[in-house]
């Protein structure tokens, strides 16, 4: 045993600058996610300021209670659930679909060109990125005077409740596509040159090349991702819905993360509001789970 034990201490010194520089990272996380997680503890206390977390009075469920009785509970549910699956549907395969055709190009300028140009709105902010679209679709912004010359009549885009979801996933497309596709055509660089060397000689089209090289080859990364962006499928970036939702798109733009901002920050609730949040927790971890054991019968690829 001691002897075990001087091993394992004299491999840490060994690797001793390694473990440094992985320390800040790790102490990162520790300090700002896993010491907050006793937080979780006003879930299921009537928490008060004043007796703080572990003065305060034991309440059980209540406040899981409360949110499933709470008329506005299913529609944030059917809001945060479809907007997560119709962004996953649009947004995930668009890096791929671009990574593919980029892939494709043989002027590697262009193909520099194309990748900074895509990749670029991923360093927007995304107050910046609101403040655009709400310049650009208001009833005098550019999107209204194209259409309009084309003899159409101007439209209050984001007044319009059915206007919202398409607005949300086309602006997240459009910041996040070119970043996405790096991650791609990092697993394609990988790939032997002469297999499409090999599938050209066989008389293979590019369609062929595609289909039986590039794609097996970046399959195992696109689960990967596929996984963890099932993970995140209820996790809907509520900043941009806060920035881009009104009264009036409530009914289709209100998520979970905008209703626990509202009722949290700002009404004060902390209590209900972490109950909230601890079941979507719940929930996100479970689809995640479940995602990740598919995976691993289906295809042998997976996080654990």
């Amino acid at each position: 045993m001691q002897a075990s034990g001087g091993g394992k201490l004299f491999r840490i010194w060994k690797h001793r600058y390694l473990y440094l520089m992985v320390l800040p990272g790790f102490l990162t996380i520790l300090v700002f996610a896993y010491f907050p997680m006793y937080g979780i503890l006003i879930a299921f206390k009537n928490y008060n300021a004043v007796k703080g977390v572990w003065g305060s009075t034991w309440v059980g469920l209540k406040y899981f209670e409360a949110f499933f009785r709470d008329p506005m509970g299913l529609r944030l549910l059917r809001n945060t659930f479809l907007l997560g699956v119709y962004s996953l549907f649009w947004t995930f395969p668009a890096p791929i679909i671009l990574a593919l055709l980029l892939n494709e190009l043989k002027s590697k300028r262009f193909k520099k060109l194309v990748q900074t140009v895509s990749y670029f709105p991923h360093f927007i902010s995304v107050v910046i990125v609101a403040g655009m679209i709400k310049v650009y679709l208001s009833r005098d912004g550019l999107i209204n005077d194209i259409y309009s010359f084309f003899g159409g009549t101007a439209i209050s885009f984001l007044l319009e409740p059915e206007w919202f979801r398409s607005i949300f996933i086309s602006s997240s497309i459009w910041q996040g596509v070119g970043f996405g596709a790096i991650i791609y055509l990092a697993a394609m660089s990988g790939i032997d040159p002469t297999l499409y060397d090999v599938a050209e000689v066989d008389g293979a089209g590019r369609w062929k090349k595609v289909v039986h090289i590039t794609w097996p080859s970046i399959k195992p990364t696109t689960i990967i991702l596929l996984i963890f962006a099932m993970g995140g499928v209820l996790g809907t970036d509520f900043q941009k819905v806060i920035l881009l939702y009104n009264p009036q798109t409530y009914e289709v733009a209100d998520v979970i993360g905008s209703y626990v901002y509202r009722q949290g920050i700002e009404g004060a609730q902390y209590a209900y509001t972490t109950a909230i949040g601890l079941f979507m927790s719940v929930i996100s971890f479970a689809i995640l789970y479940i995602t990740n054991w598919l995976s691993r019968k289906v295809s042998e690829t997976s996080l654990f």
